[in-house]
């Protein structure tokens, strides 16, 4: 394949000072700020984003290629799986101001809240970012009715086994993720990494339920809002991760989805900037004033061409390292479907391709990390990238 055989090529020196600082092996020691007690840095380090291994593997949604998503056991097993961060989670609100972790505020395809006829009326139709979406919302729920539901898959045709442990867990909220964060650092001897991110921030902010507010309080309260804390925030709203900015001293990234594509928060307000716009060098000094990062989607770092084969590496990820941004795009699956058309093997939905030679052109254009479903995966992929 061309474009693998193109970045093999020019991997090699680029390759060597990439690796030069990172620490390598599945478990990866992973260093960083504190959690529930200033002592902890002393113990376990507070090197902040330097400590971690590069290229950073982040468990999306924890291990959501075999737990269902967003659950305290994908969360878990990610972390067994060796990931180095963990996506926990996508925050939400509750209709008493709870932040709990959801893929989208509309929950009827994570939840069995369909299977509760006491909640039958709570159905709704609402205008989410601009899309008209049925479903049960988490604004309409108190944490306490929250907490009767179980989640389930959410993508069962890509992994019916996943549906195994349908039911088995309930919904977190953000403030249970700190804590298991801290009890997850003391158990298991180094400091582990979380990767919120704020859902929706202008839609919630119109209900009276702003997001960067409460993310701040939680993290103001668990002493976890400094620049080497290990907590990374992200959000695709520029002006959400802004704000946040100027409330708590941590890492944060700007979310970047299609080229063509506009941030909400940028719709609302009328600013006629696509993501096209921001991953240009002026764009990406702009996001530099306020994030330390963005998380690019995969095909802004190796566009696809009609056929959905990998094209040639753009140029975002030497501009962005220009302007002092770190990278970590989404999101590596190893189902076919959502792989390059190149990689991928046979047809079937539930199938895996050949992940690891996607993976070996991903890394090879430099990027910090990247979020993937499997992390165990990715720490393979890692490992053999490393090795060369």
């Amino acid at each position: 394949m061309g474009t693998q055989k193109s970045n093999e090529q020019a991997s090699g020196t680029g390759r060597r000072a990439l690796l030069g600082a990172a620490v390598l092996g599945a478990g990866g020691a992973v260093l960083g700020g504190t959690g529930t007690a200033r002592a902890d840095s002393a113990r376990y380090g507070s090197g902040g984003l330097r400590s971690l291994p590069k290229p950073t593997i982040v468990g999306h949604r924890g291990a959501s290629g075999y737990r269902p998503e967003h659950t305290i056991g994908s969360y878990q097993l990610a972390l067994d799986m060796g990931a180095d961060i963990v996506e926990a989670g996508d925050l939400v609100p509750t209709k008493d101001g709870h932040l709990v972790c959801r893929h989208e505020p509309e929950i009827g395809g994570t939840t069995d809240v369909a299977d509760h006829p006491e909640f039958a009326g709570r159905k709704r139709t609402k205008v989410l970012d601009g899309v008209s979406t049925t479903g049960w919302f988490t604004e309409d729920f108190t944490l306490a009715e929250l907490k009767t539901l179980r989640a389930i898959e959410r993508i069962p045709a890509n992994r019916p086994h996943n549906t195994l442990y349908n039911g088995r867990w309930e919904i977190p909220t953000f403030e249970e993720v700190l804590r298991w964060q801290d009890q997850q650092t003391r158990e298991r001897g180094k400091q582990v990494w979380i990767y919120p991110e704020m859902k929706h921030p202008t839609y919630f902010r119109k209900q009276g339920l702003p997001l960067e507010e409460r993310v701040a309080k939680a993290l103001r309260k668990h002493r976890k809002d400094e620049r080497t804390s290990p907590v990374i925030v992200q959000s695709f709203e520029p002006t959400s991760i802004e704000r946040l900015n100027k409330l708590v001293d941590n890492p944060l990234v700007v979310l970047l989805s299609g080229a063509d594509t506009r941030p909400w928060d940028f719709v609302e307000t009328g600013d006629p900037r696509t993501v096209a716009d921001l991953v240009k060098p002026a764009g990406l000094r702009e996001l530099a004033s306020y994030a330390r990062g963005i998380g690019p989607t995969l095909d802004l770092v190796i566009p696809r061409d009609a056929e959905g084969n990998l094209t040639e590496p753009t140029t975002l990820v030497s501009d962005a390292h220009k302007v002092g941004l770190i990278l970590h795009p989404w999101t590596m699956r190893n189902e076919n479907p959502f792989l390059p058309a190149d990689f991928r093997k046979g047809t079937e939905a539930d199938a895996y391709g050949d992940v690891f030679g996607a993976y070996e052109a991903y890394f090879a254009t430099g990027i910090d990390g990247v979020f993937t479903d499997q992390p165990d995966t990715g720490v393979l992929a890692r490992e053999a990238f490393v090795r060369g």
